[in-house]
């Protein structure tokens, strides 16, 4: 069961507490559970019971048993817990747990770079403004295309013409002016240089890189440092780990065999990045932040290499291959779909041979 499975299933029980009337409370858009932090008990802990506790005019205790009888016993979950003043603590079952990895894998590999895209957005109808200056353009540009990747419909507009150097990031302005319709108005901190210098300098990927990775509110890193190739530079770092990942596919090609997750794999903090991927993207386009995919592309990244590392995919020496090999390739090309996935829609490139 993914961080994702669990919060959903939350959300059912809080859903059913309602309509069977246990519990009179607005039922919220989402519940965010998490892991349990260090003395805590059970793999996962969630906070839905404090929130709903004031509006529902009851203990956050008893809100809490009242979510627990509903959750208790669903599979993949072994025992739920009440602990404090209202937490819900879930010990997930190992078995169903390995059943969800596999399943995870498969679904990365089988989905491909639409993996993550969702419809939290459905129905929604953005308008996003910016005024004719480039980070704002290619902010809004990403925005565009990570809100559209949720199921909203999105329409961005520039003030004045647009910059004609911002084809060349692959900005795309649908409308000039002030549009007749409410605005969501994109207005991150300005970048200081133009586009075409920056191109000049940077070219496009690392620029739209620098312009996105940093928060809206914080001041973009333009200089050379974005084109450095070492894993001290993020972009590099996160452009390498899909290559290699790529590699690696064409390195048991070679050897004669392929990906498929025929025995499980100890690789916890990677499958967790992807599993939370798509929350990523989510939180991403709700909060208009950008800068929160790359962010977890970094992360995906460090996870790849360390998986790497210490469960190597690739037979080594005499070694033949093995259902074990063929479950880390499994892994690692999940990795890689991610990485170039994520990158793909911040607008930059995911090379296959870096």
């Amino acid at each position: 069961m993914t961080p994702a499975d669990l919060s959903r299933t939350v959300l059912h029980a809080v859903r059913r507490a309602v309509d069977e009337d246990a519990l009179r409370a607005p039922v919220p858009a989402r519940v965010r559970v998490e892991r349990t932090r260090p003395g805590g008990s059970g793999d996962y802990a969630c906070a839905v019971a404090l929130q709903l506790a004031a509006t529902a005019a009851r203990p956050a205790r008893e809100v809490a048993e009242i979510l627990r009888e509903r959750v208790a016993g669903t599979p993949g979950i072994r025992r739920v817990e009440v602990t404090g003043p209202g937490f819900l603590n879930f010990t997930l079952d190992a078995s169903a747990d390995a059943r969800a990895r596999e399943a995870l894998v498969q679904d990365v590999l089988e989905r491909g770079l639409r993996y993550g895209h969702g419809d939290v957005l459905a129905g929604d109808v953005l308008q996003l403004s910016h005024a004719r200056e480039v980070r704002a353009a290619v902010t809004a540009h990403a925005l565009r295309t990570l809100a559209r990747s949720q199921g909203a419909l999105v329409r961005t507009s520039c003030d004045t013409s647009p910059d004609p150097d911002w084809a060349r990031l692959g900005v795309r302005v649908d409308a000039t002016g002030k549009p007749p319709t409410p605005l969501t108005v994109v207005r991150p901190v300005p970048a200081g240089a133009g586009a075409g210098a920056l191109l000049e300098r940077l070219g496009p990927d690392a620029t739209r890189w620098g312009l996105l990775r940093p928060a809206g509110h914080d001041r973009a890193l333009l200089g050379g440092e974005l084109l450095v190739q070492t894993a001290g530079n993020p972009l590099f770092l996160v452009r390498y780990a899909r290559s290699r990942a790529h590699a690696l596919t064409r390195g048991a090609a070679l050897l004669g065999f392929d990906g498929s997750y025929d025995e499980d794999v100890d690789a916890p903090v990677l499958l967790r990045a992807l599993a939370d991927y798509p929350e990523a993207l989510a939180a991403a386009a709700r909060h208009r932040a950008p800068d929160r995919v790359a962010r977890h592309l970094e992360d995906v990244a460090h996870a790849f290499f360390d998986f790497q590392d210490s469960t190597p995919p690739l037979p080594v020496g005499d070694e033949k291959p093995s259902a074990a090999h063929r479950s880390r390739l499994a892994v690692a090309e999940a990795a890689g779909t991610v990485l170039a996935g994520g990158l793909t829609l911040l607008g930059i490139s995911a090379p296959e041979v870096l």
